[in-house]
C-alpha cells in the first residue's frame, strides 16, 4: 500500500481542493493508499517568499514540524505556494518520494514537483514540462455529495415556489471592494431571471461580501420568495443543501472554489461578470474558460433555452488519475 501525505492548511478553498482529490482518489482505488492529512499551522516566517524559505519547515509551529519526520510518504500532495517549502523538505530528506502541487508552486524549485496541477487562468505563470493544465479546479462535489445534502435539505425548501434558483454571492477581491454597481446590477439581472422563470431563490453572501453590499441586496431582492442565508447567521449553513435541491445556479465569478463547486452539480449555471474595477484579469479568463467549455452562460439576458447541454465539471477525479500514474 503506498503512502500519501496532504499537506493542509489554513486556506479554505486550498484545503477543498485537496479534500476533493483525496476523495477521488479513494474512490476509484479504495484499498491503494493510505492517506494521511498534515494540518499545518503557520507562524510569521510564513509570510516570506518561498526562495526564502527554500527546502525548509521554516514557517510553521513547532507542533506543526513534529509532523513533518520520517518515515517519509510515496507522495505528497503540496495545496498551495506557502505548503509548497514543506513538500521540498520532504523531499530533500527523501529523494523518493514524489511531489504534486495544487496550483503555482512559483518559480523557486518547480523541477522539485513530479507534477504541477495549474488552472488555465493562471497560464500567465512559468510554463514547465511538468505543468498540467486543468479547467477550473478540484471540488468535493459528486452525486453522493448531492444525494446526502438533497436528504438533508430538501424539507426545508418544500413550501417554496418552484423552480428554486441558488444564489451564490461572493464579494471583495484582493482590497478591491464589491461596487455598488456590480452589486445593483446583479440584483437588476436576478429579479429579470425570475420575471422569466418564475420560482423562487435559495441565497447566500459570503464573508467578502460587505455590509454595504449587503444591505443592497437584501433591499433589493426582499420581494422574491426565498431562503436566505446571509454571512453572520448563526443556524446551520445551508450552502451545500442550494446545490443538491436548486434548479438552477446564479453565482458570482469572483470566487473560483465556489463556480468550481457549482459547475459539478450538472445544473444550468448563470455567471454574473462584473465590471474591470472589481474584477481582477485572472477572474476575466477564469470566467471565459467556463463560458467557452459550455459550462456556464451569462446571467445577463440568459435563459434556461441557452443551455443545451450542461456539463458537469470535476478536475479532482483528473488529477486523482495522474496521481495513481505517478505511483504505479
Amino acid at each position: 500500500m503506498k503512502t500519501v501525505w496532504a499537506l493542509m492548511d489554513n486556506r479554505r478553498g486550498s484545503v477543498g481542493q485537496a479534500k476533493g482529490v483525496l476523495s477521488a482518489l479513494k474512490e476509484l482505488a479504495p484499498n491503494e493508499y493510505q492517506i494521511v492529512e498534515k494540518n499545518l499551522v503557520y507562524n510569521r516566517w510564513a509570510g516570506l517568499p518561498n526562495w526564502l524559505r527554500g527546502r525548509t519547515l521554516l514557517g510553521l509551529t513547532a507542533d506543526s514540524k513534529k509532523q513533518i519526520s520520517a518515515p517519509y510518504p510515496d507522495l505528497v500532495l503540496s495545496i498551495s505556494r506557502r505548503t509548497a517549502p514543506v513538500a521540498r523538505y520532504i523531499k530533500k530528506q527523501n529523494p523518493q518520494t514524489k511531489l504534486v502541487q495544487l496550483m503555482h508552486s512559483g518559480r523557486t524549485g518547480i523541477n522539485d514537483f513530479a507534477l504541477l496541477i495549474v488552472p488555465e487562468h493562471d497560464k500567465n505563470k512559468k510554463a514547465s514540462p511538468n505543468v498540467h493544465y486543468i479547467v477550473g479546479c478540484p471540488h468535493q462535489v459528486t452525486p453522493q455529495y448531492l444525494a446526502s445534502a438533497r436528504e438533508k435539505w430538501a424539507s426545508a425548501f418544500a413550501d417554496l415556489p418552484k423552480p428554486l434558483t441558488a444564489v451564490i454571492i461572493g464579494g471583495a477581491i484582493k482590497g478591491r471592494p464589491f461596487p455598488e454597481h456590480d452589486v445593483r446590477a446583479l440584483c437588476q439581472e436576478i429579479k429579470q431571471l425570475k420575471q422569466k422563470i418564475g420560482g423562487s431563490i435559495l441565497i447566500t453572501t459570503s464573508r467578502r461580501t460587505g455590509q454595504q453590499a449587503e444591505q443592497i441586496i437584501k433591499a433589493e431582492l426582499h420581494d422574491l420568495p426565498q431562503y436566505n442565508y446571509y454571512w453572520g447567521n448563526t443556524r446551520e449553513n445551508p450552502y451545500a443543501g442550494f446545490l443538491a435541491c436548486a434548479d438552477n445556479i446564479v453565482i458570482t465569478a469572483d470566487s473560483v472554489s465556489m463556480c468550481c463547486e457549482a459547475t459539478g452539480t450538472g445544473k444550468p449555471l448563470y455567471l454574473f461578470i462584473g465590471d474591470k474595477n472589481w474584477m481582477t484579469p485572472k477572474h476575466f479568463r477564469f470566467a471565459d474558460s467556463l463560458l467557452a467549455g459550455g459550462y456556464a452562460v451569462r446571467l445577463q439576458n440568459a435563459t434556461e433555452a441557452d443551455f443545451k447541454t450542461q456539463k458537469g465539471l470535476n478536475a479532482a477525479y483528473d488529477v486523482a488519475k495522474l496521481i495513481q500514474k505517478i505511483l504505479a
